[in-house]
């Protein structure tokens, strides 16, 4: 199983059409956003991925009263980080900030997501992953990326758009 991973897309409507277009190119089973979406008009173009989305609201998404109707109209699942769920057998903490990880979060969790700083950051170690792909809403094309995490493999590729 293969989850697509993005974060801080802050209403790039442009790249979240592409990133759309990736994911569902590249038949992930689940996207997870780790925050900053911002406006729900970034949600209704997220609507269009083939699979199912959950994520968690980063500090930018204050326009809660309009950002919560659209992520239910497209069935979508948003949560208070930190934010943990299972899937494959895999044991997932998402949070936006880094500083928002419970403090045993590599001991408890077989993998670690997050967003915020828009900058890449991947460890890896036997039984545990961190991992934020890095910067998805810049403007400089072939700088912006996306993450997939193959969750049976605990392996992380980077996307380049």
């Amino acid at each position: 199983m293969r989850i697509g991973v993005v974060s801080d897309t802050h209403n790039n409507l442009s790249n979240c059409r592409q990133i759309v277009q990736l994911f569902n190119e590249a038949a992930v089973d689940w996207v997870i956003h780790t925050g900053d979406i911002t406006q729900a008009k970034t949600i209704d173009v997220f609507s269009r991925l083939d699979m199912p989305m959950v994520g968690v609201f980063g500090n930018n998404d204050q326009e809660r009263d309009t950002l919560e109707p659209a992520i239910a109209r497209a069935g979508f699942q948003f949560f208070e980080p930190p934010y943990s769920l299972m899937l494959a057998g895999r044991s997932i903490c998402i949070v936006h900030d880094p500083l928002e990880f419970p403090s045993d979060h590599e001991a408890t969790f077989d993998i670690s997501l997050h967003g915020h700083t828009h900058r890449f950051h991947q460890e890896q170690s036997a039984c545990h992953l961190a991992f934020n792909p890095g910067e998805c809403a810049g403007m400089m094309k072939g700088f912006n990326a996306i993450g997939i995490v193959d969750l049976l493999a605990l392996k992380a590729e980077v996307l380049k758009f």
